[in-house]
């Protein structure tokens, strides 16, 4: 994002900030792109009595570019990752299989970037090789950079050999894995396999985990690594997933959404399917998306509203049934504004006047049916077209959309 929209000063004025460790009610001050540590001048003042302030939700695995995939249905459930891949070789035949994927892989990473961005998720772990347009300064979310990766131990050679990318990975960055991603031996064997390879340390990231048993467990908590939790994505394709509640309670767990070819439609709908076993609090869950995850992937001030932190925000209307903490049941068209970097990218009309104090040219849409404004550098017909539910015929005709300066925003 330019220089130009960060250097922008604005103070929210009249929310609760809202974070797994308790909410408060404040004036929230931004500058430069970063939550500032006391109210600056000159700001523009945005009201936002009534509502709650979350931090830009992190989104710890994804597939950007496979999201527009169809999802092979009527499948499974399969006894590890390498079967079900097996028969996506097949499904990859599939003329709107073909057709999903001749659209170029820079318009389906951004699709997926907007994807998440649409459902408050600022900054995400994409899990396969890098593309220029990552780099590209108008690119929708924040993306996990300078770590080391691999696919899985099998399979596949869909990324760098497993101990050479371990070795070559500092010991302060992450690494991260597919592993135990199944139901049968396979799946079990794949801890021990892995720390035979001298590739189980501090800094590993093991994601799935779901054939990991209790011994791996410890085993996983007694050297610092971590898992990320990706439970739609698992019961779709595996018919169970793991129990959470000792990665938990030990500080080794995050949540990703993984992409709609295999998971749910985006991390807030993760987040509730999360809540429906019961295993882990709505605090909790909003730590795994947090400051969680933040922890695990070395991220400093992410995640968190601390001075400092990325200016990286969700706006929801409090409302009767929300947990204080908790955005479980919260859909994508409720969310009154995503900030990134201290400026409105996605937001209801009546933020209008925040857009036009960042300078920031809007496009006025529909998403889910709800009237919404996005910043137009992010409204690139190719990728909008990949999106259900997301529909650029939006008029002003309707009467719902006002560029003027609403009450809201003064």
């Amino acid at each position: 994002m330019s220089a130009s929209l960060t250097a922008m000063r604005s103070v929210l004025e009249g929310g609760l900030t809202t974070l797994p460790h308790g909410v408060s009610r404040a004036p929230l001050p931004l500058r430069e792109g970063r939550v500032a540590a006391t109210s600056v001048g000159d700001a523009f003042r945005v009201d936002v009595h009534g509502h709650r302030i979350f931090p830009g939700l992190i989104n710890a695995h994804e597939h950007l570019q496979v999201n527009a995939v169809p999802a092979l249905l009527g499948a499974g459930p399969f006894p590890n990752s390498y079967a079900w891949i097996a028969a996506f070789q097949q499904h990859f035949q599939d003329a709107d299989v073909i057709a999903a994927l001749r659209v170029p892989k820079a318009v389906r990473l951004r699709h997926g970037a907007l994807k998440n961005l649409l459902a408050g998720t600022t900054f995400v772990v994409h899990h396969d090789p890098w593309h220029p347009v990552l780099d590209a300064e108008d690119f929708p979310v924040s993306l996990l950079r300078d770590h080391g990766w691999s696919y899985a131990l099998d399979g596949p050679d869909f990324g760098p050999p497993v101990r050479d990318s371990y070795v070559a990975t500092p010991a302060d960055r992450p690494w991260i894995i597919h592993l135990a991603e199944g139901t049968d031996a396979v799946a079990a064997s794949e801890l021990a396999r892995l720390d035979a390879l001298g590739c189980l340390g501090g800094n590993t990231v093991l994601v799935h985990g779901v054939g990991l048993g209790d011994d791996d467990i410890e085993r996983v908590v007694a050297r610092d690594a971590a898992v990320v939790w990706c439970p739609g994505s698992n019961k779709a394709l595996l018919g169970r997933t793991l129990d959470p509640r000792r990665l938990h309670a030990a500080g080794r767990l995050a949540l990703g959404s993984d992409s709609r070819l295999s998971g749910r439609r985006d991390l807030l709908d993760e987040l509730s399917a999360a809540a429906t076993s019961g295993e882990l609090s709505h605090t909790a869950l909003l730590g795994l998306v947090t400051t969680d995850a933040a922890r695990i992937f070395r991220l400093g001030l992410r995640g968190s509203l601390a001075p400092g932190a990325p200016a990286d925000l969700v706006i929801v209307r409090d409302r009767d049934g929300l947990a204080a903490d908790s955005l479980v049941g919260v859909a994508r068209s409720d969310i009154r504004a995503v900030v990134r970097d201290g400026v409105p990218r996605v937001a209801d009309p009546d933020f209008a006047g925040w857009f036009a104090a960042a300078g920031v040219d809007v496009v006025p849409v529909q998403l889910d049916g709800q009237p919404k404004l996005i910043a137009r550098d992010l409204v690139d017909p190719a990728v909008v077209a990949l999106e259900p539910g997301l529909d650029l015929s939006f008029s002003e005709d309707e009467g719902e959309f006002d560029l003027a300066v609403e009450a809201r925003c003064h």
